[in-house]
């Protein structure tokens, strides 16, 4: 099984904002100026688009949505968090915290990938609706090591530990449930922020790990055949280092898929390091999506697993 795809899906942001309810468990994100509001959705209307062609012109297979007009999805542009797909042919959908996010899943963009490619759906987004809420944010709140069969989760307010491991039984994956600290100390939001996982390495935020489950994340990590990188809590809370992606293009070869600000952040050695894993290294220009979305590179994709899919545009 392989870890990577060559297929991204993407959301073209229509209404993109500040989010007030996600802010409530998102420290990431920085609340604009009031003299820039007016700006915020042409500015990153261009920075979407110039990371698209970037991903394109390195050879990967870009699937473009745009978002409803008026929507009022200010997230939209990070679709990961509500869907996933699997080589073992399932697609996924996912309870959301924010309420107004929830909105983001979209019925025409499941037909079409389940017309495609034939997937069939596994739906957990009823949890949300339940008397006690469970969520369970997608590739944000978990990451898929495929090769070794193994799901991690940092349990957050937007990561039940219970459906962690309803996910890793549905799939045969066995879980691995951490705690991980924000900057000042509350449960990390996503695990992604602070995880990536590639075919033959994790960069990993060991300092944001709980000490009481340091060991176990990372042995499992090595147990898998990972090489461990870590990152710095510096990186990780105010570069999105950790919030990467490996990809493949359409050449065979890998691409580490990362923000500017994240790749600025790595120190020599640790570009070394990426660099002998990856055939690639693709940094996107996105600083107005990370400060106001709180989201960056890797949550602006979602993996479409499935092999000989064109590029598309809707």
């Amino acid at each position: 099984m392989k870890q990577t795809t060559h297929t991204l899906l993407m959301i073209e942001p229509t209404n993109f904002g500040f989010n007030e309810e996600a802010f409530l468990t998102n420290s990431f994100q920085v609340r604009p100026d009031s003299d820039e509001l007016g700006t915020v959705q042409e500015i990153v209307a261009q920075e979407f688009l110039d990371f698209v062609e970037q991903l394109r012109a390195a050879g990967v297979n870009v699937l473009v949505y745009s978002d409803r007009e008026k929507s009022q999805t200010p997230d939209s542009i990070f679709p990961n968090n509500w869907i996933s797909t699997h080589q073992t042919g399932e697609l996924i959908t996912y309870p959301m915290a924010v309420p107004n996010r929830r909105g983001e899943r979209r019925n025409d963009i499941i037909t079409d990938l389940i017309a495609q490619h034939n997937y069939k759906r596994i739906d957990f987004s009823d949890y949300e609706t339940l008397s006690s809420p469970q969520f369970l944010e997608g590739t944000g709140s978990m990451l898929f090591d495929h090769i070794g069969k193994t799901v991690y989760g940092a349990i957050s307010p937007r990561t039940d530990l219970s459906l962690l491991q309803k996910l890793g039984d549905t799939l045969g994956y066995s879980v691995v449930p951490f705690t991980s600290y924000g900057k000042s100390g509350e449960l990390i939001y996503h695990t992604n922020v602070m995880l990536c996982i590639g075919d033959t390495y994790a960069c990993v935020g060991v300092d944001t790990i709980a000490d009481s489950d340091k060991s176990k994340v990372i042995d499992a990590l090595k147990e898998s055949g990972k090489e461990i990188i870590e990152l710095s809590n510096d990186q990780v809370y105010n570069h999105f280092a950790g919030n990467m992606l490996q990809v493949e293009n359409n050449h065979g070869e890998s691409i580490l898929v990362m923000s500017s600000s994240a790749y600025n952040s790595l120190t020599n050695e640790q570009l070394t390091q990426l660099k002998a894993h990856n055939d690639h290294l693709l940094p996107a220009e996105i600083p107005t999506i990370e400060r106001i979305g709180g989201g960056s590179a890797r949550c602006m994709l979602a993996e479409i697993f499935v092999s000989g899919f064109d590029n598309l545009n809707t």
